[in-house]
C-alpha cells in the first residue's frame, strides 16, 4: 500500500514545487525560466492521468455503496412494516373506514368533534356500514379510522424514504449507470403501489345490488396490491444486500449450480405461497375449514370445484383458495427442507450456511403458525404474526440467493 501511494505523493509534491519554481523563476534569466516551465508541464502531463492526488476519490466507491445499501435495507424495512400493518388493517376490517383519498389533505386526521361526526357521516353512506356495522359507535369508528390512517401515513413515509434520498444521492453522484435505472424503477413502483392501494379500497366501497355478500375489497385487487408490495420489498432487499455483502468465492462446481437453481425455484415458491395468502384474506377463506390435515372429514373436500367454469374456483371459491394455500405451504416446506439437506453435502461459506439454516427454521415456524391460525379460527394476533412470518421467510430466501450469487466478472 505504501508503494502504491508513493508515486502519487511524489507527483503532488513535485507539482507544488513546480508552481513555486515557476513563481520564483521571474527573478531569473529568460532561458532558465523557459526550461523550468517546460519541464514542469511535461511531467504533470505524463503523470496526471495515472496518479491523482489524495482526496480526488472516484464516486461511486465502496463507501458510497455501503451508504446506498443501508438506505435500501431501511426502505425495505419500511415496506415490510407497511405489509404487516396492511394485514392488521385487513384483519380488523379497518380498510374501508376512510372513504376518500387525498394525497396531502388526509394527512391531518379529524380534530374536533364536528369533524369526526362529519367523517363518520360519510362512512355511514357506504355498504360497509349499512350491511356490517349498523350498530357502530363513534369511538369504535375512530379506532378503525386511525388504523387505516396509520397505514396510509406509513405508506407516504415509505414513499418519501425512497424519493428524497434518491434525489440527494443522484446529485452527489453515488449511483452507477445501472443503479440509476434501479432506483428510478423503485421510486416509480412505490408511487404505483400507493395508487393501487386506493384502487383496491374503491372496490370495497362500490354498491353491488346483485350481491348478497358482505362488503369487501376485490381479492384480485388485494392480491395485486400485496404482490406489488412484495416485489418492491424483494427488489429493495436484494439490491441492498448485494451492495453490502460482497460475493463470496466458491468453486464453480456442478453441485453449486444445481444448488443455485434449487434456491431460485424455492424462493419463487415462497413468493407465490405468500401471494396466495392475499386470496385467502380477500375471501375470508381461512374460516371455511378449520381443521388440519384434513378439510373437515375429507382430504379433498366435495366443494373443491363447485364453481363453473372450473378456472373460477382457483380465484373465487374459498374452499379451493384455502386448499391451494395449504398445498403451496406444504410444498414450500418440502422444498426448503430439500434445499437444506442438499446444502449440507457441500462446502459453503459460513454466511451461506447460516442463511440456509435460518430459512429452514423459519419455514417450520411459519407452518406451525399457519396451522395454529387455522385451528383457532383466525384470531387477529395469530393471523398477523403468520403474515409477518411470510415476509420473514421471504427475507431469508432473498438472503440465501444473495449469498449464493456468482462473483461479477
Amino acid at each position: 500500500m505504501l508503494r502504491s501511494s508513493l508515486p502519487t505523493t511524489v507527483f503532488c509534491h513535485w507539482r507544488s514545487a513546480c508552481k513555486g519554481l515557476h513563481h520564483s523563476s521571474h527573478q531569473r534569466s529568460p532561458q532558465l525560466r523557459q526550461w523550468i516551465v517546460k519541464r514542469c508541464q511535461s511531467t504533470i502531463t505524463a503523470e496526471a492521468g495515472a496518479s491523482p492526488c489524495p482526496g480526488a476519490s472516484s464516486v461511486p466507491n465502496a463507501a458510497t455503496n455501503r451508504i446506498v445499501g443501508r438506505w435500501l435495507l431501511g426502505c425495505s424495512g419500511l415496506v415490510a412494516g407497511a405489509i404487516v400493518l396492511g394485514g392488521v388493517t385487513r384483519l380488523t376490517e379497518s380498510g374501508l373506514s376512510m372513504v376518500d383519498w387525498h394525497l396531502v389533505r388526509e394527512m391531518r386526521p379529524p380534530q374536533s368533534q364536528a369533524e369526526w361526526e362529519a367523517e363518520f357521516s360519510k362512512y355511514q353512506q357506504y355498504p360497509v356500514f349499512k350491511i356490517m356495522n349498523r350498530d357502530m359507535t363513534l369511538p369504535e369508528f375512530k379506532f378503525i379510522f386511525y388504523m387505516e390512517w396509520g397505514h396510509r401515513m406509513w405508506g407516504r413515509l415509505a414513499g418519501l424514504a425512497y424519493i428524497l434520498p434518491t434525489i440527494y444521492f443522484w446529485r452527489k453522484g453515488y449511483f452507477t449507470r445501472s443503479m440509476k435505472g434501479n432506483v428510478l424503477g423503485l421510486c416509480g413502483f412505490v408511487v404505483f403501489q400507493g395508487l393501487l392501494g386506493w384502487y383496491m379500497v374503491k372496490s370495497g366501497l362500490e354498491e353491488k345490488p346483485e350481491s348478497h355478500d358482505i362488503p369487501r375489497v376485490s381479492q384480485y385487487r388485494l392480491s395485486a396490491h400485496l404482490g406489488s408490495a412484495l416485489l418492491l420489498y424483494c427488489a429493495s432487499l436484494w439490491t441492498g444486500l448485494t451492495l453490502l455483502l460482497p460475493a463470496q468465492k466458491m468453486a464453480e462446481t456442478r453441485h453449486l449450480m444445481q444448488l443455485r437453481r434449487f434456491a431460485k425455484g424455492t424462493g419463487g415458491l415462497v413468493f407465490f405461497t405468500a401471494l396466495s395468502g392475499a386470496f385467502v384474506a380477500g375471501l375470508d377463506a381461512g374460516l371455511v375449514y378449520n381443521s388440519f390435515p384434513k378439510m373437515g372429514d375429507r382430504w379433498i373436500p366435495d366443494d373443491l370445484l363447485a364453481f363453473s367454469p372450473t378456472l373460477k374456483n382457483f380465484f373465487e371459491n374459498p374452499t379451493t383458495v384455502q386448499f391451494n394455500h395449504r398445498i403451496l405451504g406444504i410444498s414450500s416446506l418440502m422444498a426448503i427442507t430439500g434445499l437444506y439437506l442438499f446444502s449440507r453435502r457441500m462446502v459453503l461459506p459460513r454466511r451461506a450456511k447460516i442463511a440456509i439454516s435460518l430459512l429452514a427454521a423459519m419455514a417450520y415456524g411459519q407452518v406451525v403458525l399457519g396451522i395454529s391460525t387455522l385451528l383457532f379460527y383466525v384470531p387477529t394476533p395469530l393471523a398477523a404474526t403468520h403474515q409477518s412470518g411470510s415476509v420473514a421467510l421471504l427475507s431469508f430466501a432473498i438472503w440465501v440467493l444473495a449469498e449464493l450469487r456468482k462473483i461479477p466478472k
